[in-house]
């Protein structure tokens, strides 16, 4: 989906007219007009405005153009995982789980890694499936290798 389509859907599912959304994004109605017709596309800090407004990701803004994921965890990542920061802007970097309130939930590999053994092992996929699978992602996801 391109973003013209996707802030077209935003907008009339709210039930805004382009005036409307204009003001809440300090842009003009002509400017929100050129990015749903897709003229243009939104600047940065427009789409942070339409982010917090929509209460939905840049990425998503952007037609989910890249698939995301958590750079703690290698959870794939949408809007509803998505973490934010203590201002409550979307962090696009990890899911809801790992990072929280500007925190991180793990402080080791280790603690990650057996916390997702924990909790993912099933019938179908063994405890030692999951742990060999976590260990093999989990070091190369930038969180870690910046720790290392």
């Amino acid at each position: 989906m391109e973003t013209k389509d996707v802030l077209l859907g935003l907008r009339t599912k709210r039930g805004l007219t382009q005036e409307e959304l204009a003001q809440e994004v300090y842009v003009t109605r002509q400017a929100v007009s050129r990015w749903e017709n897709g003229e243009t596309i939104p600047n940065i800090e427009a789409l942070k405005q339409l982010s917090k407004f929509f209460d939905v990701s840049i990425n998503t803004l952007l037609g989910s153009k890249r698939q995301l994921v958590c750079q703690c965890c290698g959870m794939p990542l949408d809007d509803s995982t998505i973490s934010k920061d203590p201002n409550g802007d979307f962090n696009e970097e990890y899911c809801k789980w790992c990072y929280k309130d500007g925190e991180f939930t793990y402080t080791s590999k280790e603690q990650l890694i057996d916390y997702c053994v924990e909790h993912m092992a099933s019938e179908n996929w063994p405890a030692e499936q999951v742990r060999a699978h976590m260990e093999a992602v989990v070091p190369n996801l930038r969180h870690w290798k910046d720790k290392d």
